[in-house]
């Protein structure tokens, strides 16, 4: 089993960039294909991207479409979700996971968007 460990989180301006990483241990990391998930207060998981075990093939939500990019380094066991043109309703705690449920996830890493 995958352990994970996101950071990078933080408070930014709408409109800001963050990076997320997802740091992997464990089972062999290069092996699994990858998932950002988030939860915004109140509300249950809902599914932001996916990259494929060798990074060659991504999938993002329309909500963010255009604006996060997925990518990983595995020889860095290193999973990353770089966000830009932030907007408030992206305040979430953000997770990586095995599963596009939010299966397998780290502890997550808090993401606050506002002025």
């Amino acid at each position: 089993q995958v352990h994970l460990v996101e950071s990078g989180g933080g408070l930014v301006r709408p409109g800001g960039s963050l990076r997320l990483s997802c740091a992997a241990s464990g089972c062999k990391f290069s092996v699994h294909a990858m998932n950002w998930v988030r939860q915004a207060p109140g509300k249950g998981f809902e599914w932001v991207a996916n990259i494929n075990s060798g990074g060659s093939s991504t999938a993002y939500a329309r909500s963010v479409e255009g604006r996060f990019t997925v990518s990983r380094d595995n020889a860095k066991n290193t999973l990353y979700l770089q966000m830009n043109s932030l907007k408030p309703e992206d305040t979430a705690v953000y997770f990586c996971s095995t599963g596009t449920d939010g299966s397998g996830r780290g502890q997550g890493t808090q993401v606050t968007v506002s002025s």
